[in-house]
């Protein structure tokens, strides 16, 4: 068994992965060889390792082994997805920690007034940070920026309050 790992470590010295800074490792199929590839770039004391996990379990061993970045395409784009079929969403960020970014349309009470004066921040818990008119291209929002019912406009705040207020009509 040593010589089997030394000769797959020197086979990916010979591809002088030990040379780079950061490290993916896309093989979403095999949970062994994702395993044990992420394992041996860990050797190589890489700075920086994303990896692809498919499912919860291997998503919790690549974390246990250290690995930066744990990626799960197909589940996240399955969250994604089932937040923009639900309703009034046209596209959906989720962040860490709860945090997400959603595009929609604004709802009736948040149009034709300034934001300033609708305090959607200490009503809603969510801040508009930009604008897309039809025709135009994405701007910030300020205070004195006015929404109306054709607008697109990108919502932040947590996940709760992003989709509540993405739900008013």
């Amino acid at each position: 068994m040593v010589r089997a790992d030394s000769t797959k470590e020197e086979a990916l010295r010979q591809l002088s992965v030990h040379e780079f800074d950061r490290a993916v490792v896309g093989i979403g199929t095999d949970v062994e060889a994702s395993i044990l590839t992420t394992s041996r770039l860990l050797k190589f004391a890489k700075p920086v390792i994303w990896a692809k996990a498919i499912s919860e379990p291997h998503a919790e061993i690549l974390e246990q082994l250290g690995v930066h970045h744990v990626i799960r395409p197909e589940h996240d784009m399955g969250r994604r997805v089932a937040h923009l079929v639900r309703g009034a969403m046209l596209d959906y960020v989720e962040f860490e920690d709860n945090f997400v970014m959603i595009r929609t349309t604004p709802p009736s009470l948040a149009q034709d007034r300034p934001l300033e004066v609708l305090q959607l921040r200490s009503k809603f818990d969510i801040t508009v940070v930009a604008v897309k008119r039809q025709g135009s291209h994405w701007e910030h929002t300020t205070p004195q920026t006015v929404l109306y019912d054709d607008d697109q406009i990108i919502v932040q705040g947590t996940k709760e309050k992003a989709e509540s207020f993405s739900a008013l009509l």
